[in-house]
This record gives structure tokens, C-alpha cells and sequence, in this order.
């Protein structure tokens, strides 16, 4: 196959903190996500979706949070090893188009910020990479202001020999 499509999810609850890592940014907030590693959830979600175009497992697979060594990781860290995975089966990347769901913090001031940081990540081009928010209208946990979620879905591309 010369093109994959890969899906993946990734939700966060929030905890008491001053600023929330997402995208590989730091965005100052009054919470922080909880979680093994830095909590990521963009990463983390980029990360599921481009081992699912593979038919990779997943990243909980790749870095369980039962060990140790993924305590507090740098989740930039782990998305260049899975699209080293990636590129390892003769892949490339198309494009990345990922829909954070949150109530809170606003996120369109650090839109640019997290895409450039993911294309770095990436080693590809801005605008190989969309980045969107929405709220969940106040439904739900994440209506509740209690953590935060993120769909991205990947296009991968067979690297031309």
C-alpha cells in the first residue's frame, strides 16, 4: 500500500498545577494534565495515530506507564521514536490533522507555537500539520472543566526508493 491512514484519541483530567504541556508547548493555566509521562494529550494522540496507520499497537504499548523510565518523559521525546518506527517501515508523513476538545485555556494565541512545534517533531512542513480546538459546550467532563481530549487523525505516505 502506498498511502495509510491512521486514527487516534487521547484524554487527560486535569490536576492542580500552573500551565498544561500541549503540543510540546508550555501554555500557563491554573491546572496541569495528569499523567505518567508530561500528559501530552496531542502528542500522545498523534503518536496512536500514526503507530494505528501501521497497525503498530499503540503508545501505551510502546511506553507503558507501569515503567519507570517513561516517568515524566518528555512526550516530544516519544513521538520522534514512534515516527522513527514509522519511517523505519519505509513510511513518511502526508499530514497530521488534530481537534483538541476543551473548555479551557483558550488556545488560538498558541495555535502557530504547537504547529511549528509538531512539524519540528516531525521533521516536516507547517503546513503539513492542522490544529484545531473546540469546546464540548459545556458538556460532559471536559464541559465540566475537568481535563481535556484530542482526535487527530494521519496520512502516511510509502517513501519513494
Amino acid at each position: 500500500m502506498n498511502i495509510r491512514v491512521g486514527l487516534g484519541f487521547d484524554v487527560h483530567q486535569f490536576e492542580d498545577g500552573n500551565e498544561i504541556i500541549l503540543g510540546g508547548i508550555s501554555i500557563p493555566f491554573n491546572k496541569k494534565l495528569k499523567g505518567h509521562s508530561d500528559a501530552d494529550v496531542l502528542l500522545h494522540s498523534i503518536a496512536d495515530a500514526l503507530l494505528g496507520a501501521l497497525a503498530l499497537g499503540d503508545i501505551g504499548t510502546h511506553f507503558p506507564d507501569s515503567d519507570e523510565a517513561y516517568k515524566n518523559a518528555d512526550s516530544g521525546q516519544l513521538l520522534k521514536q514512534v515516527y522513527q518506527l514509522v519511517n523505519n517501515k519505509g513510511y513518511q508523513l502526508g499530514n497530521v490533522d488534530a481537534t483538541v476538545v476543551a473548555e479551557l485555556p483558550k488556545l488560538n494565541p498558541h495555535m502557530d507555537s504547537i504547529r511549528k512545534k509538531i512539524a519540528d517533531l516531525l521533521n516536516c512542513s507547517i503546513e503539513q500539520i492542522s490544529v484545531k480546538a473546540t469546546t464540548n459546550e459545556k458538556l460532559g467532563f471536559i464541559g465540566r472543566e475537568e481535563g481535556l481530549s484530542v482526535h487527530s487523525v494521519v496520512l502516511i505516505e510509502r517513501i519513494a526508493l
